[in-house]
């Protein structure tokens, strides 16, 4: 299959707005489970998923914190104006971003961009007892986005602390109501540590205490990676062929023992997420980068996002060596954690390297997600979504769940 050359349309399954869930159930761990084992579908409640897994195995985690990405500026005019924070500019680092306490920038989304053509947007914020003045200026596009220079006058106050605030959360636009206090709360994994994230890694949202325990009863080893995962990934594939869209740039953070962790388990994983899948599957490309150039610099380990279909020869590596071969990139470097980015697009067609099962919720028709599934799945796609629309399981975000065996 050209994987390039795939009709979008062919991704299509109808979605009645009623089976799109809202809100999270009131227990996080009793909504449904999909099973898909080797073509047969059955199903189950999700706090019985450890009882599918196989003892030994190795499961992979996002732990990314949502940040309340939203800021809301009013115009003396009297218009208000959004700023929805993408990615850090400067400093580039997500935790030294946090950690900024006078000024720092960010590539945003400005929403009512027409009533902002110059000027400081400022607002007055009181947190707990130290007053401070908040101010926002807009610099050069940057792609689909806008640098903003952000500056506060209270260097006792965190970049962090302002967004915890004055920031709201955002919420999938494909919900159609306004962020709720409760959505601090239920749109957080239980695991959730870094900060960094504009979406939730939603598969994680049924995890409980005592399912993670459970897992842990049942013999699983359970590790966790970060990646912040952004706005992207509710961009529509709006191109006829899935080669004209072009996927959003994720940053990643994996730890040196996670890496060997991965080899202690014959570099096999049941991801939890489609953002743990993008990772792990990343991280043979960036091994292989290190095999062809030892001395490779962090920024050229980048993932690009036809990359694994356009190398894949008689050269390719075996994926014990490539990460080996990060590992050993690492320790020459004298680092404990590996940051990269990646634009992986996983599509039919692609071969997997290290995710073996997959712990994913329903995605939208014609989205990149459902691509990635229709990969994991050898094509089968079809009788998952059927079974589920014709079970009453939840959609998207708020929605049930599925472990996925190919």
């Amino acid at each position: 299959m050209d994987t390039k050359h795939i009709h979008i349309s062919d991704y299509n399954y109808n979605l009645p707005d009623e089976r799109i869930a809202k809100f999270p159930l009131a227990q996080r761990d009793q909504s449904k489970l999909l099973v898909y084992n080797q073509g047969e579908v059955s199903e189950d409640t999700f706090c019985n998923l450890p009882d599918h897994l196989p003892s030994g195995a190795l499961m992979v985690f996002n732990n990314t914190k949502v940040i309340q990405a939203r800021l809301h500026f009013r115009k003396e005019t009297g218009a208000l104006i959004e700023v929805f924070l993408l990615e850090p500019a400067e400093p580039s680092d997500y935790e030294l971003m946090f950690q900024s306490r006078s000024h720092c920038s960010w590539y945003c989304l400005v929403g009512n961009l027409k009533k902002w053509k110059e000027g400081k947007l400022t607002r007055t914020w009181t947190i707990g007892n130290e007053k401070l003045t908040f101010t926002a200026v807009r610099g050069p596009l940057h792609g689909t986005s806008h640098r903003i220079d952000f500056e506060w006058d209270n260097p006792q106050i965190s970049f962090a602390e302002i967004l915890d605030s004055m920031g709201e959360l955002p919420i999938p636009p494909y919900l159609n109501r306004e962020t709720q206090e409760s959505d601090k709360t239920t749109y957080q994994t239980v695991y959730s540590k870094i900060k960094g994230s504009v979406a939730a890694p939603t598969a994680g949202l049924h995890f409980t205490p005592q399912v993670l325990s459970a897992i842990d009863d049942h013999g699983i080893d359970r590790e966790e990676l970060t990646l912040h995962v952004g706005a992207g990934t509710f961009k529509p594939v709006k191109s006829e062929e899935i080669e004209g869209h072009e996927m959003h740039t994720e940053y990643v953070s994996v730890r040196r023992q996670t890496l060997e962790k991965l080899l202690a388990h014959d570099c096999q994983a049941i991801a939890v997420g489609t953002t743990s899948v993008r990772t792990l599957e990343s991280l043979y490309f960036m091994g292989c980068k290190v095999l062809k150039n030892p001395d490779v610099m962090e920024g050229d380990l980048h993932v690009n996002q036809w990359e694994p279909y356009e190398d894949e020869g008689g050269d390719a590596a075996d994926v014990k060596s490539a990460i080996q071969a990060l590992i050993d990139w690492l320790d020459r470097n004298h680092l404990s954690v590996l940051h990269s980015s990646t634009q992986i697009i996983i599509a039919p067609g692609y071969d997997y390297k290290i995710v073996k099962m997959l712990v994913t919720n329903f995605h939208q028709p014609q989205s990149t997600l459902l691509l990635l599934v229709s990969a994991f799945v050898r094509g089968d796609w079809h009788k998952i979504y059927d079974y589920a629309i014709a079970h009453d399981f939840r959609f998207l975000s708020y929605g049930d769940s599925s472990l996925l065996i190919p």
